[in-house]
């Protein structure tokens, strides 16, 4: 059985405790062994990696992912891609993932009907490297709202990316299409969203609705996310058990004395870098800070800011990610998230990389054994070159994620290269995934 010893390292364990020095031992898939200093591990018959103190920490999750947004300026470009070009665009992504450090990843909803499913059981299956992930379904939405793309001469439900379904019956059809796919939770739009013209205040679905889709997910054993801006949105969300929340900005104190009541059942993915980066990094795609601001951007993040630092405040559990996938936000810089909680949410920079790790295992139906450094644990640690506690931007930069293992094997290893492999690569991808470099990535991967 492989065994894999991590010395000298400041490790940062996920629980919430303080960092300390110490070593590591992994055996097979998992933690055997977590000791600090002056303690040891053995390292008999054991390959060891020295840290040379860098900072060892659990694998992060993305809480909010759409791995087939495909790092274009607009909704409509999402779906033009053809489905052939669609998996393999997912496929690569995925990799960009986990080469950053995200072990984990929750799917917020996938442009086509199976490129979740497809992907997750590649995954799975060791076809391709990539985050554990949990497949959503396309997202569910109703005529005129978040989704529906067709047009009065194009009536053609292809167009959309979300399955359009009006009145209780068809929300059936839609959830239980989804789950024979095999999805592992269904995902509905209860809110609007401005980018698509629709004001995010918007609650455009009826309760007999939700109830449907809280019905039919119950009977078959199924999670549920929602596309939540609205503060009705939020509402329905806790009156039906919608257990993920996406974005609640204008949660207003009675959805906030909710949300705090079932605290223990909802996890919040508010996706705030889609509004900073909306607000302040797209000009160069026609959404300046004026026309973000006429939009509505500019105010629904200075809402959601006050809303997030109540709801973390309160106990709600807040972990990062959120529509990376654009084209001023593309796919593996989603670390950015940490430091705009701290900026925007009040959270300590633990705080934000502990939302990362140790919640992530919650939001991933796995706490006991996935988000923290500890014994019986599975082995998905990263090893980060400088200290994240001291500078959060360390975690968007590629050359300082030096090493990731998932389930005990070594994803990505520039912490250890031999001679001829002394300048630092990432192995299989040629990407640049730093802020300077987010136009390189794009055209890179363009199809």
């Amino acid at each position: 059985m492989n065994r894999i010893a991590f010395t000298n390292v400041n490790i940062f364990d996920g629980s919430g405790e303080a960092t300390f020095k110490g070593e590591v031992l992994v055996e097979g898939k998992r933690i055997v062994e977590v000791v600090r200093s002056p303690g040891r591990v053995s390292t008999e018959g054991v390959r060891v990696i020295d840290g040379k103190g860098r900072f060892l920490m659990p694998g992060m999750t993305e809480a909010h992912t759409h791995f087939s947004w495909n790092d274009q300026p607009s909704l409509a470009a999402i779906q033009f891609m053809p489905p052939e070009e669609h998996i393999l665009w997912c496929v690569r992504v995925a990799k960009r993932y986990l080469d950053m450090g995200w072990t984990s990843a929750i799917g917020a909803a996938a442009a086509k009907p199976r490129l979740d499913v497809v992907l997750r059981n590649a995954i799975e299956a060791g076809e391709f490297p990539g985050p554990r992930y949990l497949a959503g379904s396309q997202e569910i939405t109703t005529i005129g709202a978040l989704g529906d793309n067709t047009l009065p001469h194009m009536p053609f439900e292809e167009l959309s990316f979300g399955s359009v379904c009006s009145g209780p019956e068809e929300i059936r059809r839609s959830a239980r299409t989804f789950i024979k796919y095999g999805v592992d939770h269904l995902k509905i739009n209860l809110s609007g969203e401005y980018i698509a013209g629709l004001p995010a205040e918007m609650s455009p679905f009826a309760e007999d609705e939700v109830a449907m889709l809280a019905q039919e997910a119950r009977r078959y054993g199924k999670r549920m996310a929602a596309h939540a801006r609205s503060s009705e949105s939020v509402k329905q969300c806790v009156r039906h058990g919608i257990e993920m929340i996406y974005h609640a900005s204008f949660a207003d104190e009675e959805a906030l004395d909710l949300l705090e009541a079932a605290k223990d059942r909802h996890f919040v993915a508010p996706g705030i870098g889609w509004l900073i980066r909306t607000n302040y990094n797209a000009a160069e795609y026609g959404i300046t800070e004026s026309v973000a601001e006429t939009m509505g951007y500019k105010r629904e993040l200075e809402v959601a800011a006050e809303s997030l630092r109540k709801m973390h405040k309160r106990g709600i559990r807040i972990l990062p990610g959120g529509d990376y996938g654009f084209a001023w936000m593309p796919h593996g810089t989603n670390a950015n998230d940490l430091q705009y909680f701290v900026d925007y949410i009040g959270m300590t920079p633990a705080e934000a990389l502990r939302a990362a790790t140790g919640l992530g295992g919650q939001i991933m139906q796995r706490p006991d054994e996935l988000g923290q450094l500890k014994a019986g644990f599975l082995a998905d640690l990263v090893l980060v070159d400088g200290d994240p506690l001291g500078n959060l931007a360390i975690l968007t930069d590629p050359a300082k994620i030096n090493l990731v293992m998932k389930d005990g094997v070594i994803h990505k290893d520039c912490a250890t290269p031999v001679p001829a492999q002394a300048a630092l690569h990432l192995p299989g991808a040629d990407y640049p995934l730093r802020e300077e470099g987010i136009r390189e990535a794009i055209a890179a991967e363009a199809v």
